[in-house]
């Protein structure tokens, strides 16, 4: 039966007559031996710990969880700020050290068990309500210490990703500004390869975003979280990257040679590329190019002036190299043949929707229907602006002869 806590007005749990805090006070030396052979046992991690730090600091902190426990039963009040701090604190070491969320917080949660079955193996019948009362409050106590130490554990690693963000993210404008990136990569503590697959991306709008009432804001991160995930999935080593909803930058380990390097690596990365805009449900255009590390800014230059020309000229979604754009590519350029491309287009400038319904008609492969979803207009409407066009300029889409020069024309009108 409990009886009164006269000090603090509450009642103290009993079986046969003895306080349960008075039994685990009793059993606490074995209680703790107990727990730490079973975090060995039951949670890997903790065996691969140093042995001192087992006897140490471990035990500390598993003898000073069943004594909180154990005020908890005899008074009835949740350990203090002090208590939780140290938690946290405790939580925030082993995040430092690696050891994995799930096998701290575990760690209290089979505290709890031991503790529990010490009460429950003197309990009998009469005991229900104290055995009740027991559940109760260790129940209240897990609760707040998984909060305090969930707390203290994301706390140290948003603080260490922090850092290790900001050295990343200062070996990535090393490596885009030219010159030697050895000394940032030693801060960033990341080997630098042999060279970079730099990945420059435009990512389409995934269709929650085209939705009336959804928030495209958060769709968009919802978008690049998936695209962010599958590329650390995918791709080999530790890739660097600055992206935004509509696309931006990758690099990407590569420790081929470039004598080794073909059709293979190529279709391979064409798949991927496939593959990660069906995950992040947005379709991908991606230009791709190669460089050691003291080339990368070189390559990127490259790479974001390949994925322009495929954009302007209307590619659809998909992997590029300058090799696939080498006539539009070069038509790009400054001369005379790129501004007598480009005047074939000068009827649409003052009809921008003409010309961007038939930049998105070509990157659709010519299918209306795809190119009036993106566009966000009925397909009727699609039609009506490609005719427009082409009573202005005399070119159709739908003519062979005349998709080409398109093509050429979108790509020489690029800026």
């Amino acid at each position: 039966m409990t009886v009164p806590n006269v000090a603090e007005g509450e009642l103290v749990p009993t079986l046969g007559g003895v306080p349960v805090h008075s039994r685990l006070l009793a059993q606490t030396p074995t209680l703790a031996a107990a727990v730490r052979a079973r975090l060995v046992e039951q949670l890997p991690v903790y065996g691969t710990l140093p042995s001192e730090q087992l006897r140490g600091e471990i035990a500390k902190a598993v003898d000073r969880s069943i004594r909180n426990f154990i005020g908890v039963l005899r008074t009835g009040e949740l350990p203090g700020e002090a208590e939780l701090a140290a938690i946290r604190e405790s939580s925030a070491r082993r995040a430092d050290e690696g050891v994995p969320l799930e096998a701290v917080v575990g760690a209290f949660h089979i505290g709890a068990e031991e503790c529990a079955a010490q009460v429950l193996a003197a309990a009998e019948p009469g005991d229900l309500p104290d055995v009740l009362t027991v559940q109760r409050r260790l129940l209240g106590y897990l609760r707040l210490v998984s909060c305090a130490v969930a707390g203290g554990y994301v706390q140290e690693r948003q603080a260490a990703l922090g850092d290790d963000q900001v050295a990343r993210q200062s070996l990535l404008s090393r490596l885009l500004e030219g010159g030697n990136p050895q000394a940032a990569a030693d801060r960033a503590g990341i080997r630098l390869p042999a060279r970079y697959l730099v990945l420059s991306i435009a990512v389409g709008p995934h269709p929650d975003e085209l939705l009336p009432g959804v928030d495209r804001a958060v769709a968009a991160r919802r978008k690049l979280r998936r695209l962010r995930s599958e590329l650390e999935r995918q791709m080999p080593g530790e890739p660097l990257s600055v992206l935004s909803g509509d696309g931006g930058l990758v690099l990407v380990p590569y420790e081929r040679p470039t004598a080794e390097s073909g059709s293979t690596d190529r279709e391979r990365l064409a798949r991927v590329v496939e593959q990660l805009g069906r995950l992040c449900g947005a379709e991908l255009l991606v230009a791709a190019a190669t460089a050691a590390p003291d080339g990368v800014a070189d390559a990127a230059r490259l790479a974001g002036e390949v994925r322009e020309v495929a954009e302007a000229s209307g590619r659809g979604p998909g992997l590029y190299t300058l090799d696939d754009l080498l006539v539009e590519y070069q038509l790009s350029r400054p001369g005379p043949a790129r501004d007598g491309l480009a005047a074939l287009l000068a009827p649409l400038a003052a009809r921008p929707e003409l010309l961007d319904t038939l930049r998105t008609f070509l990157s659709c492969s010519l299918d209306r229907r795809r190119a009036a979803a993106r566009l966000q207009v009925h397909p009727n409407t699609v039609d009506y602006r490609l005719r427009r066009a082409t009573e202005l300029t005399g070119l159709d889409a739908a003519r062979g002869a005349d998709l080409l020069t398109l093509h050429a024309a979108l790509a020489a009108l690029r800026p």
